[in-house]
C-alpha cells in the first residue's frame, strides 16, 4: 500500500513566541523531523499542509513570519506543499487529486492543532477512503475553554486522539 506523510499546519505562529502558542509543540515537531527522516530513508511521499487564515484571527496572516512553515522541517523542493484556508485539508485543496495521482492508500498523518485541523484532516481522510496512522506525540494543541471552565491541553489532546481511535485512524 503506497503511504504518504502528511504534515499539518507545522507554522512558527504554533510555537514560542508566536501568535498562537500551542502546548508541547516544540516535542511535536521533533517527532515530526523523525518522521521526516524515516519518510525520506523509505520513499514515501511527504506532503505539507500550510494554512492561512482568512478570518480576523491575528494568527497565520498571509506574508507574515508566523505564518510560514517551521525552518526546522522545512520542505524540500521534491515535497510537496498544499495550501489551504479551512481545518479540514481536503475542502477546496488539491490535496485529494494529489494524493489520487501518486497512488497513495494510506496517510501518516502529524501536525497542529490536534482539536481542529489534524481531527478535522483525519476525519476527512476517512471520507475519501485513506487508511489513517496518526502519529499522536506528533501531534500538539492547546488548553480550551468553555462556560468559564478551562480544559488543559494535555486532556484535550488525549480526548481527541482517542476519538478518533479506530474507525477513523490506527493511532501510533
Amino acid at each position: 500500500m503506497k503511504e504518504a506523510l502528511l504534515i499539518i499546519d507545522v507554522q512558527n505562529d504554533y510555537f514560542e513566541g508566536g501568535a498562537c502558542e500551542l502546548h508541547n509543540a516544540r516535542e511535536a515537531e521533533s517527532h515530526i523531523a523523525d518522521l521526516i527522516q524515516e519518510s525520506r530513508k523509505l520513499g514515501r511521499h511527504i506532503i505539507y499542509i500550510k494554512h492561512i487564515n482568512q478570518l480576523d484571527d491575528d494568527f497565520f496572516v498571509e506574508g507574515t513570519y508566523g505564518c510560514e512553515i517551521s525552518d526546522r522541517i522545512k520542505p524540500l523542493p521534491t515535497d510537496t506543499v498544499i495550501v489551504k484556508y479551512c481545518p479540514n485539508s481536503f475542502l477546496g485543496t488539491e490535496l485529494n487529486d494529489c494524493l489520487r495521482s501518486l497512488g497513495v492508500e494510506k496517510l501518516i498523518v502529524c501536525g497542529m492543532m490536534t482539536h481542529m485541523c489534524v481531527d478535522t484532516t483525519v476525519r476527512a481522510a476517512m471520507d475519501h477512503g485513506y487508511d489513517v496512522t496518526l502519529v499522536a506525540n506528533a501531534c500538539a494543541t492547546m488548553d480550551l475553554t468553555i462556560n468559564g471552565e478551562t480544559i488543559p491541553a494535555e486532556t484535550v489532546q488525549k480526548t481527541y486522539i482517542a476519538s478518533l481511535a479506530g474507525i477513523f485512524a490506527k493511532i501510533v
